[in-house]
């Protein structure tokens, strides 16, 4: 997956949103105003950091070399994925949709009830 394909996946998800609130090198993804990825711009090899569930999380990292501790993020709940080819694209949108329902869940639920979850 490269910058683009990326981009149009996350931009995929209902009301998702990018926006570049730390600089011109970060990318940013949202949904109902919380972020669930963002990606550097100028860092190779591409990573994107994803919203995780704690247990999740360390068993992604057990078993990914790939996957991190999210890089200046809560390392509890979130994970950094260097983009390679290690990673299948299909376990990267799996990773971004569990990233995307997570802050789905944590909206109140008028918004939830506006994006039909």
């Amino acid at each position: 997956m490269n910058i683009e394909s990326l981009r149009e996946y996350c931009l995929s998800k209902t009301s998702a949103t990018e926006s570049m609130p730390f600089g011109d090198e970060t990318l940013v993804f949202k949904v109902g105003g919380k972020i669930f990825a963002l990606t550097s711009l100028d860092t190779e090899p591409l990573s994107v950091n994803l919203k995780c569930d704690p247990e999740y999380a360390v068993e992604l990292r057990e078993q990914f070399d790939a996957v991190q501790p999210g890089y200046h993020m809560n390392k509890k709940h979130w994970n950094t994925v260097l983009i390679n080819s290690s990673i299948r694209e299909s376990d990267l949108k799996n990773w971004i949709d569990h990233s995307y329902e997570l802050i789905v869940k944590s909206l109140p639920k008028a918004a939830r009830q506006e994006l039909g979850k």
